[in-house]
């Protein structure tokens, strides 16, 4: 890969002033390219295949976002398309669900330690949203605890932008410091007998943040005082699904929760959400109404089916976690070897860096993914990355050469 050659976005920008005039902004959300760096992304892509993606003007990257965390087993996989490609010869969206609506819950279900049953969705904010009602419906209580700063959705109650929302839409919706068990207690005691539910993401991982691993004792810390109180305990691992352990990300961060929200990476980039409870909350989530016409499509669930299998019989996990150690490692080489002093937070399948000196301004970050996408390794600036299991090490080996040009940059530009 020429590290001295730089990509062009001339087709990428012609779209994007298309876009402008037909949709609000072009592209919104947290795929907008304003949150990248201007001139140095593309904000159209053409394809995918493995680790590897193309934009519009033909430039070829590798993935280290994997569609903000879909893409588990690489773009394309042949063995999940291969599923998703004969669930569809039958036919995909119905009247009633198809077999495959009991075959994967089945799957879910065994896999899973914490689960005895499921229910299905598209997106993540359905099941963090459900996942709420089902716990006040439960419990007959109003509010719900959630850290500080993290993100469960889009939906009111947890969107990170306030435009267009009430102060009714989070009347009862408390936080809390995330790994501050002191700071919990407080917030419990001070609406004793009037919380829900608490819901918790495996490990912190908001953008603008470097990552934070719970604190020893804090998962534990907060199991208890949900058992002590009679709160539910949600698990939010729509982002850490199937890339730490297939039974749930608490499974190696030693939480324990009554409810799991999954989505992402459950099907290799088919739209599909899953929740997925205790027996003793069957009940509750059989009063609560969610449903949605397009939420029992036959062709996603066969996708996921076919991803879940692959990830367990072929060691995908353990992949994710050994090249995301081997890139932590070069990264951390190269910056030790300019003087460049960085931050790596998060687990090695869902890697993050940021510069000490940035000191939360994440220019150099910026400068430096900037520069990395167009030598074509695509990484974010202010989110965290995604390993996917097709990523080996001869792809980590050229992203490497990559990050070396780009670190070089960063200490040419600042000095420090």
């Amino acid at each position: 890969m020429p590290s001295d050659d730089l990509y062009k976005f001339d087709r990428s920008e012609a779209l994007m002033a298309r876009a402008r005039n037909v949709i609000p902004g072009g592209i919104y959300g947290h795929k907008s390219p304003v949150l990248l760096v201007p001139g140095a992304y593309p904000s159209f892509m053409a394809r995918g295949e493995g680790c590897r993606i193309w934009d519009v003007d033909g430039n070829q990257y590798i993935d280290f976002m994997c569609s903000y965390g879909p893409i588990v087993l690489g773009h394309k996989h042949p063995r999940v398309e291969e599923a998703a490609a004969a669930e569809r010869s039958r036919g995909d969206s119905y009247n009633l669900p198809g077999e495959v609506w009991v075959e994967l819950a089945e799957l879910l279900v065994d896999i899973t330690p914490a689960a005895d049953w499921v229910v299905f969705a598209k997106n993540g904010s359905d099941v963090t949203s459900w996942s709420l009602a089902v716990a006040r419906a439960h419990t007959r209580r109003n509010k719900v605890i959630m850290a500080a700063g993290a993100y469960h959705g889009a939906h009111p109650w947890c969107s990170p932008i306030p435009t267009g929302i009430t102060d009714a839409d989070r009347a009862n919706v408390l936080t809390f410091g995330y790994n501050d068990l002191d700071d919990l207690r407080r917030v419990v005691a001070e609406n004793q007998g009037d919380i829900a539910g608490l819901i918790l993401c495996p490990f912190r991982h908001d953008p603008f943040h470097d990552e934070e691993m719970p604190a020893p004792g804090f998962h534990q810390g907060v199991r208890k005082i949900c058992d002590e109180e009679g709160i539910v305990l949600v698990l939010d691992d729509i982002r850490g699904g199937f890339r730490l352990h297939l039974g749930g990300s608490g499974e190696v961060l030693g939480l324990r929760p009554d409810l799991i929200c999954y989505c992402k990476a459950i099907a290799n980039g088919y739209a599909l959400a899953a929740g997925l409870g205790r027996e003793e909350l069957r009940q509750a989530a059989l009063g609560v109404f969610f449903t949605g016409t397009f939420w029992t499509a036959t062709v996603p669930m066969a996708a996921a089916i076919a991803t879940i299998n692959t990830l367990r019989e072929e060691g995908g996990i353990k992949q994710m976690e050994a090249m995301g150690t081997r890139f932590r490692q070069g990264l951390d080489q190269q910056a030790r070897s300019l003087g460049l002093a960085i931050n790596q937070t998060g687990p090695p399948a869902i890697p993050f860096m940021t510069f000490d000196a940035d000191q939360g301004s994440f220019e150099r970050s910026r400068l430096f993914c900037g520069e990395c996408c167009r030598r074509g390794v695509f990484l974010h600036p202010i989110h965290n990355w995604f390993l996917s299991a097709a990523h080996t090490e001869a792809d980590i080996d050229e992203a490497l050469t990559v990050t070396d040009v780009a670190f070089k940059i960063v200490k040419e530009r600042f000095g420090s």
